[in-house]
């Protein structure tokens, strides 16, 4: 039977919940419970729903630009709006001035965070190619923050490397990594460079629809997100948290 939580964050007056169901998955040999966790996009969870109606409160040109990423066939690739907000709402709490994101898609969370830095904040977002690159744009130009978001298109570790190259290794306040999973261990060390004592370094995906449970030989990518969270739990140079929202979100604060 499947058993459903409700598990609700409370931010600053607002919330946000993940829809959590424990079913049996098969990995390996072994049936272990593991967490299957959607997003409100996904349009399957009518709690998902009930939370974006009670909570989600989308600047106008945030809310085409959802509607444009649905009609794209990855859209699943895109941050829920309600994860967004709580990302935007973190930025706002540390007072975030320098935010970058490594791994854009459309823009939806870029923007997001350009909506709630100073006038003087930058966004650094990176994409590797420009795709969808040309998507965002119009939609950063009608929101009026297109001169706060840096899109850098290549490699991300490429970028990040100029920008400690650059002198910026402590100047930045919040990193959201949501990109290619086999370089999540490269971009969370540069990442950490990157931000100043009290910065939040944001992994997305470190539950990979349960399958960093006992990787499979072949599966690289479940193992390079196995080994970082378990680097990162005994990591030192950070304080942690772990949430069970949609596919997994490390919060990883430079002490």
């Amino acid at each position: 039977m499947l058993s459903t939580i409700c598990l609700l964050l409370a931010l600053t007056g607002r919330f946000m919940a993940a829809f959590i169901m424990t079913s049996y998955v098969h990995i390996g040999k072994y049936s272990v419970t593991s967490a299957l966790i959607s997003k409100s996009h996904k349009g399957d969870d009518p709690l998902l729903q009930y939370v974006v109606n009670n909570s989600l409160r989308e600047h106008p040109v945030l809310t085409k630009l959802w509607l444009r990423t649905m009609e794209d066939p990855k859209n699943l690739m895109m941050v829920a709006a309600e994860q967004a907000q709580f990302m935007a709402n973190l930025a706002k709490l540390i007072e975030a001035n320098k935010p970058i994101e490594i791994g854009m898609y459309t823009g939806y969370n870029a923007l997001n965070l350009a909506l709630v830095v100073p006038e003087n904040g930058l966004v650094v977002a990176c994409k590797i190619n420009e795709v969808y690159v040309n998507i965002s744009k119009p939609f950063f130009k009608e929101a009026g923050v297109e001169d706060k978001i840096d899109i850098r298109i290549k490699p991300a570790a490429e970028t990040l490397d100029e920008l400690l190259t650059a002198g910026k290794a402590g100047t930045f306040d919040f990193v959201f990594i949501d990109a290619d999973k086999k370089n999540y261990e490269t971009y969370y060390e540069k990442s950490l460079q990157l931000v100043r004592k009290g910065g939040i370094v944001a992994i997305e995906n470190v539950l990979w629809g349960g399958r960093v449970i006992n990787p499979a030989e072949d599966d690289l990518s479940s193992q390079t997100i196995d080994k970082l969270n378990k680097k990162l739990h005994k990591d030192e140079r950070i304080d942690l948290s772990m949430l069970t929202v949609a596919d997994g979100r490390t919060l990883a604060i430079k002490r």
